[in-house]
């Protein structure tokens, strides 16, 4: 069994002219991160003729956009009801909008720039007792009332079947609007776009330092850049580098596994329509296959950085007992990777200054907003901040318990809601 992700064995795009930062450069913009957020931030502020510099500490889409379950949906990690509470029901609608402006804005890029990424509508929201089943039929009354979506349709029976065959759920919610994707493909797509409208890109360039003022400078280990504007886009990856950021966020560890391909007829048997699904838990589970019928299958979460016991036997069980016929598959592929959750599960929007911006802290729930944190990151540089601004207005606060006493307090907190997934 491999350790490297499946995402990895599969690319279909290497990326040329990223050798490591060197000697002392000059740029508009600077961008801190290569994942979806800095991709897109660097196509479209190159696209607006800015000079861009992207800095990957690794490789592009290293860290969770390459790594990840590769769920394209509307929303944010956390409810709505959790907008409204802080900013109101008018900015919680705008913000709502935003967030299905960016899976929107997912199809065009890829569709723009010809990326192949094994894009895929379909995702299921599935109800494993019958309070998911309440709050569920509540969420798609509210979103249909109070937010004008109609995009969410409750399955039962032989219709949920027909989408995945398995007697583990009382139903699900069909989101059409909601799709997958290959994670690392599509990132690694982004760069490419991006150097080919002049943004350059620096792999193997940690930064170790940033000087604040009119003129931003930004130090890796051999080389230097001068900037009018800085993006730090680093999320779970910024190692130290912006302390004030990262008493905000907690690095969660996630896994997921990649089966044998299946065969015709255990597609049938499993997820016939290739839909995506998450299950309903606070500790949730989620799955899907790949073009080449391979079944993903991600959770475990780990706080502590250290892999789960018997995490491939654990996940293979849950994998059977959803759909038996999978019994016997063996599994290819196993891999993790850091994501940054928020205490209330929103993305952190702000400035750090006039000229360095920021996102972070998308809670497991970024792939199509981060392409949007991108864009509207470009949107600030040009001077049109507004959309940015009302996002960044929601107020976070800081883990408690420090740097040594906050993961084991989040375990606590956690432990509870995984007792409550039981009952």
């Amino acid at each position: 069994m491999s350790e490297h992700s499946w995402y990895d064995h599969s690319r279909n795009l290497t990326l040329d002219d990223t050798a490591p930062l060197s000697g002392a450069q000059r740029f508009d913009v600077a961008i801190i991160g290569g994942g979806v957020t800095g991709c897109s931030a660097a196509l479209h502020l190159a696209e607006r003729g800015y000079r861009v510099a992207l800095l990957e500490a690794g490789e592009i889409g290293a860290g969770a956009s390459g790594r990840s379950g590769g769920q394209i949906l509307p929303g944010l990690g956390t409810e709505l009801t959790v907008i409204e509470k802080s900013l109101g029901h008018q900015a919680a609608r705008e913000i709502w909008a935003m967030s299905r402006e960016a899976v929107h804005l997912t199809e065009s890029l890829i569709e723009r720039h010809h990326i192949d990424c094994e894009y895929s509508r379909g995702y299921m929201h599935a109800a494993i007792k019958p309070r998911h089943e309440r709050a569920m039929k509540a969420w798609r009354d509210e979103m249909a009332t109070r937010y004008d979506y109609d995009g969410l349709e409750w399955l039962e029976g032989d219709a949920l079947k027909r989408h995945m065959v398995t007697d583990a759920y009382l139903g699900g919610l069909y989101e059409r609007e909601a799709g997958h994707l290959h994670p690392l493909n599509y990132t690694l797509g982004l760069a490419r776009a991006a150097q080919n409208v002049g943004a350059v890109i620096f792999e193997h360039s940690r930064v170790t330092d940033i000087a604040r003022g009119k003129i931003v400078r930004v130090t890796t280990a051999q080389g230097r850049i001068n900037c009018d504007h800085l993006l730090v886009a680093g999320n779970a990856y910024l190692g130290g580098l912006v302390p004030e950021l990262e008493r905000k966020i907690m690095p969660v560890v996630n896994y997921i596994i990649a089966t044998e391909p299946l065969s015709k007829a255990q597609v049938a048997q499993t997820l016939p329509q290739r839909d995506a699904v998450s299950d309903a838990n606070f500790v949730l589970d989620y799955y899907r296959l790949t073009q080449g019928h391979r079944l993903l299958y991600g959770g475990q979460v780990s706080y502590s950085g250290r892999e789960p016991r018997q995490l491939v036997a654990t996940m293979q069980r849950k994998m059977r007992e959803l759909f038996p016929v999978l019994e016997g598959v063996s599994v290819d592929y196993r891999w993790g990777g850091r994501v940054a959750i928020t205490r209330n599960r929103a993305p952190h929007f702000g400035r750090l200054d006039h000229n360095i911006h920021f996102v972070q802290g998308y809670s497991g729930h970024g792939m199509a907003l981060a392409g949007l944190a991108g864009q509207l990151m470009a949107e600030a540089v040009a001077g049109q901040s507004e959309r940015l601004d009302l996002l960044a207005t929601m107020k976070h606060l800081d883990f408690p318990g420090g740097r040594r006493l906050r993961t084991p307090l989040l375990v606590l907190a956690t432990t509870f809601y995984r007792l409550r997934d039981r009952l």
